[in-house]
């Protein structure tokens, strides 16, 4: 409140003489008080005025001070309510309390009561700009959050549109590449931007920009891996079963492309061209901070400590994406096939539990 502007306080009461008295005693405190006879009365000088406090007695014939409390706080931009009333009954004040007013004070005709009332109105004042002020920020940081949240989203979007179109141009250099160790390195590259695209696609849908629902991204990848393998003539099934958990963007980008190393490796080299078999893919939590994945055939197998099949550029893709997520890549030496795994701590507890399981291919 301004120093030249007197504080309006509105006195409801259904005694006239003690709102004189109200009225006098707040004056000589430097506010502006105005008298209604009555809860109805009140209400209606609320519709018609604005006040800084409101003053309510409890024991009113026809509506009672609780009833017009109430109807008070369902106002619009309401001002603080001082609760007061000449029983001293604790029930009272906490009904008062609960249904929204600021101040309880028991009424009397000494020079005490008076003095209590200026001084609960300058509190109740002080704590109504205090609330609006924490509004108001609270207010600006939401702003500010949601525009940093739409400049971010958009970003994103723009990151999947420009990956789609590298996409599209390595998909047009596929075309003039005669079939061999070039065309399947394209091929490969398409694989590894979709990795790194869904996760943008996601991220500017999303509600949370920030994270990553690791579930939907690993379907739709492996969905995307699925269609791409139809398209080049194998015809390997793919699974995914995992669990709904969140993961920074980072961490998530990283495991998308660890897990398209790991399905297109095992499409070249798990099973025969004449025996095409499923790749599994399992994401779980093994705790409240940290996760595994595991990627899965039932082919031939492969030797570990044996030189790198092909180019080795996926091995090392896959190990730098590894040491992304501070982990490193492990291999089951008793399961038929191959079983690659990892595990690595995600900074946010997971949003459910249980597996679903969704066929890709």
């Amino acid at each position: 409140m301004g120093a030249d502007k007197r504080v309006r306080v509105l006195y409801i009461d259904d005694d006239p003489a003690f709102g004189r008295l109200v009225a006098r005693a707040l004056t000589r405190q430097g506010m502006e008080v105005t008298f209604a006879e009555g809860g109805d009365a009140g209400l209606a000088q609320l519709t018609q005025d604005r006040f800084d406090v409101v003053a309510l007695d409890h024991f009113m014939p026809g509506k009672e001070g609780l009833d017009v409390l109430q109807e008070i706080r369902a106002m619009p931009a309401p001002a603080p309510v001082i609760y007061v009333t000449g029983a001293d009954e604790g029930r009272i004040a906490v009904a008062a309390l609960k249904n929204g007013a600021a101040d309880y004070i028991v009424k009397d005709v000494g020079g005490a009561f008076f003095d209590l009332l200026g001084a609960s109105v300058r509190q109740a004042l002080e704590q109504e700009c205090v609330r609006r002020a924490k509004e108001r920020a609270e207010q600006e940081v939401r702003e500010q959050r949601d525009r940093a949240e739409m400049l971010l989203r958009e970003v994103n979007h723009r990151v999947a549109n420009s990956l789609q179109l590298v996409a599209s141009l390595v998909t047009m250099q596929k075309g003039i590449v005669p079939e061999g160790p070039a065309r399947d390195a394209l091929v490969e590259t398409q694989t590894r931007i979709a990795a790194i695209s869904q996760v943008h696609r996601r991220l500017y849908t999303s509600r949370d920009v920030r994270r990553v629902e690791l579930d939907a991204y690993l379907t739709g990848l492996i969905q995307e891996l699925g269609q791409a393998m139809r398209a080049s003539g194998t015809h390997e099934t793919l699974r995914v079963m995992a669990e709904p958990i969140e993961a920074p963007t980072d961490q998530a980008i990283s495991l998308g492309v660890i897990v398209v190393e790991l399905v297109t490796n095992a499409t070249k080299y798990a099973y025969p061209e004449d025996a095409p078999g499923e790749i599994r893919v399992f994401l779980q939590r093994e705790d409240e901070a940290r996760i595994r994945l595991v990627v899965e055939d039932d082919g031939v197998g492969f030797d570990i400590a044996g030189p790198p099949q092909g180019s080795g550029l996926g091995t090392r893709i896959v190990k730098a994406m590894a040491a992304n997520l501070k982990t490193e890549i492990h291999f089951d030496p008793s399961h038929t096939g191959t079983r690659a795994m990892l595990s690595f701590d995600v900074p946010r507890e997971a949003t459910g539990s249980g597996a679903d399981e969704e066929p890709a291919a």
